[in-house]
């Protein structure tokens, strides 16, 4: 806890702490907004609030799937720093378009034939931010960090962004729609005046041509980082955590309305336990390993998560039934009696989340050389956002199939016993090596 309080105050690290809270609070402020709005006031199908939430998932994570290589090619091979405030900086006229978007569904002027168009085109202009902020926020804390302080820094970054996805998620939910239009464009703008704090980090290779054929650049990117069997399973690990996580966040909203009959109040609250979780794993998991970067605790995180989704669907199936069109504000929902364990349900398959896949980034950054860091980074979101794509599209295709909402939530329990054998053979490969 002491590195961890030292680092809060180091320029070393602070400035790009700062920027990334900032960049996870603007997208799910966001995108928490678009999909919150859309779902309680557009549609009034379960089926097309499922397939909505699902698409709006699938256009934030397609970018990560078809850019990754090139955005992992440019942070290895030009200042890390200076790729930040770019990316920055393209925020503020991506955000403009969302706002305006979100302003047009406000007004209630077009909003199937332009605001919704305009709010999915500005989410995949965010997939394009974050795909080339995303491998420089992990591959440069080995640049700026000592190695006793690299896995602190990863599970800081990664508590940090899950608070502020939290801080995005509540006001998302309880602000109206126009005033998160103009919070979009002003943390956007303070986010790129905060980006020009961030030390620089050159290159640690020689500079080579970039490789702007995706699916080759992607190929070649996957295969070079799978030769390390340690870093290939932590890959495979993390895909099957964030595939699992996708089919939750797309089941929330549509969850929270149909099965227990609540509010988009309600529906913030379930993303707000969710990240609060997610950052209590993190800082506990780096507790425990004491700066050392393992995956010893990755197995029984993961099955620990599939047991709490488990009880999660089972307490869902006894959430008592309500009139049609019935709406519980958050007193309401908090006043049932099953509500203390729908959430305690939720925080523990987060607490768990989070204590499986923050060693796994640890060994993203630390098991390869440190000019290659941001191409394995890259390499990862390639395979994540595949995973997640997959996830999307399922969740899509079992809402078309009319397959109920809580059914699907199930789906993930299985997953996870899945990552439960890949945390398994990582293990075993970290012992070996």
């Amino acid at each position: 806890m002491t590195t961890q309080t030292h680092l809060i105050h180091s320029r070393r690290f602070l400035p790009l702490f700062v920027t990334q809270l900032l960049n996870a609070f603007n997208d799910n402020l966001f995108k928490s907004a678009m999909v919150l709005f859309v779902v309680y006031q557009v549609y009034q199908s379960e089926k097309a609030e499922g397939q909505f939430s699902a698409v709006a998932s699938a256009v934030f994570i397609l970018p990560f799937f078809l850019l990754s290589a090139i955005a992992g090619q440019m942070a290895d091979m030009r200042d890390k720093a200076r790729i930040i405030r770019m990316v920055k900086a393209a925020e503020i006229g991506i955000m403009t378009v969302g706002a305006i978007g979100l302003v047009l569904a406000w007004k209630g002027v077009m909003v199937t034939s332009v605001a919704i168009p305009l709010m999915l085109l500005a989410l995949f202009g965010m997939g394009v931010h974050s795909t080339f902020f995303g491998p420089i926020k992990y591959a440069i804390l080995p640049q700026h960090l000592y190695p006793n302080e690299v896995l602190a820094g990863t599970g800081l970054v990664e508590a940090g962004t899950y608070i502020a996805i939290l801080a995005g998620t509540i006001l998302a939910g309880w602000i109206d729609v126009e005033w998160a239009a103009l919070g979009v464009v002003v943390t956007a703008i303070v986010g790129y005046i905060t980006s020009h704090q961030v030390p620089p980090a050159p290159p640690l290779t020689e500079p080579e041509p970039l490789d702007f054929h995706f699916v080759r650049a992607s190929i070649a990117l996957v295969r070079r980082t799978a030769h390390d069997r340690r870093v290939f399973l932590a890959i495979m690990a993390i895909s099957f955590f964030w595939t699992i996580g996708t089919v939750l966040f797309v089941q929330f909203p549509p969850l929270a309305k149909n099965v227990l009959h609540a509010s988009k109040e309600v529906a913030s609250l379930f993303l707000v336990i969710f990240s609060i979780g997610v950052a209590i794993g993190s800082m506990s998991v780096n507790a425990l390993l004491k700066g050392t970067v393992s995956a010893r605790y990755s197995p029984i995180s993961v099955f620990i998560m599939a047991l709490f989704v488990v009880a999660f669907v089972v307490v869902c199936h006894q959430w008592p039934e309500y009139p049609a069109g019935t709406m519980l504000d958050t007193a309401g929902f908090l006043a049932e009696p099953l509500a203390i364990a729908l959430m305690v349900c939720l925080l523990g398959i987060a607490v768990a989340g989070g204590m499986f896949v923050v060693p796994l980034y640890a060994f993203l950054t630390t098991f390869v050389e440190k000019s290659q860091t941001s191409r394995t980074i890259a390499a990862n979101n390639i395979v994540n956002s595949g995973a997640m794509v997959v996830g999307s599209l399922l969740a899509t295709g079992l809402s078309a199939a009319g397959v109920p909402i809580i059914d699907q939530v199930l789906l993930s329990a299985a997953m996870c016993l899945f990552s439960v054998h890949l945390g398994r053979k990582l293990v075993a490969a970290e012992r070996a090596a």
